[in-house]
């Protein structure tokens, strides 16, 4: 799992995941944000009234690129339903909640529903196979809950400023929401969320750092958490109802943002070194078997997403400078060098290609220096050709 979650993907460590999330974090208006189910003018974030940016001559992969919301402090980490109809993410929008909550837009009509309770902090959503059951993290059941936005809220109109930094909120868990009905999956004490459905919707997988506090930490990963609750950080996998949980990282470091492959048989995250300052691509099977660092860049290399072809993944990295993150492209097994698909000054992250891949959404900052959602028509052809990758898909079998 916008800012986030990675992200929710870059929640990094140390000083260097501080200054990344204050790159992050630019825009301060606020809109306020209609009942769940409604849509207002000024809230209303339409595909029809999405502004049309000129293509940069530098980025052939992408062309048409329009920006799809507006509202709100901040939007981003938009997910597609498996049909690519509806678009699921979080955004800062609520005149009584300055967290993020959960939205699902109607990609034909433009029209917007609030998914999550509206109470608390959310992140880290994904639409269900189906595209009725709704995956996303919350803090809603955390007695502070409504303390915590009221000091919030007084803090920022307070005008005093600070470090802008993602909160590891130990009452973090993962829930299902079905028609009105919402449903909780996990329970561990501790940090639950970056989750999202296998292709067959059998199966959750997330990132976790609950061992911090169930006793089972060794002396070493007690100080290095006492530092940085993301130490802790691991992968795990769960059936869609929250039963037979699995562990499948062990590596101290932030483990974090996974997703699987198209055909269900892989998963694919960003694994930060223990001292934040770098991270890279990672993908194994499964089962949490057959391990492989796909980048060996050097630097902060996140927010991982498979094109749905399986033959190569799109990423995030600031190779081009700590403040200018930019977008690429690399083949599942790492043989052939990185592609860079953008070279806009600023924040490029967190990309999604549609179920058909001939779109990619992400985040990038818009005219009023807000993060917000953008999206353009993609060229598969031309991202093998520059990847050295044949054009016939290869087989299911």
């Amino acid at each position: 799992m916008y800012l986030t979650s990675m992200a929710c993907f870059f929640r990094t460590t140390s000083r260097w995941r501080h200054m990344l999330l204050l790159v992050l974090a630019f825009g301060v208006t606020a809109c306020q944000q209609p009942g769940r189910g409604q849509a207002s003018s000024a809230d209303k974030d339409s595909p029809s009234s999405a502004h049309q940016e000129k293509v940069a001559p530098s980025e052939p992969l992408l062309t048409d690129i329009s920006q799809l919301t507006f509202a709100g402090k901040r939007a981003g980490e938009g997910y597609f339903s498996a049909d690519g109809t509806q678009l699921v993410f979080q955004s800062e929008r609520q005149a009584d909640n300055p967290f993020y909550q959960i939205y699902l837009m109607d990609l034909e009509t433009g029209d917007i529903e609030r998914v999550s309770p509206g109470i608390g902090k959310t992140t880290c959503a994904w639409i269900h196979p189906d595209g009725k059951k709704i995956l996303f993290s919350s803090t809603h059941l955390d007695p502070q809950a409504r303390q915590k936005q009221r000091e919030e809220l007084a803090f920022r109109a307070s005008g005093k400023q600070r470090r802008y930094s993602w909160d590891y909120d130990e009452n973090y868990d993962i829930f299902v929401r079905n028609g009105d009905q919402y449903r909780r999956l996990t329970t561990a004490r501790g940090y639950d969320a970056e989750g999202s459905f296998s292709p067959d919707g059998q199966w959750v997988v997330f990132a976790s750092n609950r061992r911090a506090y169930d006793g089972s930490m060794t002396a070493e990963e007690a100080r290095a958490f006492a530092t940085d609750p993301a130490a802790l950080m691991d992968i795990y996998l769960m059936r869609a109802d929250g039963s037979d949980v699995r562990r499948l990282t062990t590596a101290l470091g932030y483990d974090g943002g996974p997703f699987f492959s198209p055909d269900g048989q892989r998963i694919v995250w960003r694994r930060f070194h223990p001292n934040g300052a770098t991270a890279e691509i990672y993908s194994m099977n499964r089962d949490g078997s057959d391990k492989k660092q796909i980048t060996h860049q050097g630097v902060m290399s996140w927010a991982p997403f498979y094109h749905p072809s399986g033959q190569y993944i799109i990423y995030t990295n600031n190779l081009n400078g700590f403040g200018n993150f930019e977008l690429y492209i690399v083949d599942t097994e790492g043989r052939h060098e990185p592609v860079r698909v953008t070279f806009s000054e600023g924040f490029d992250g967190l990309p999604v290609f549609s179920p058909d891949g001939k779109q990619l959404y992400w985040t990038r900052r818009d005219n009023t220096n807000k993060g917000q959602i953008f999206r353009a028509r993609w060229n598969h052809a031309l991202a093998l050709k520059k990847l050295g990758l044949s054009t016939v898909q290869p087989s299911s079998d």
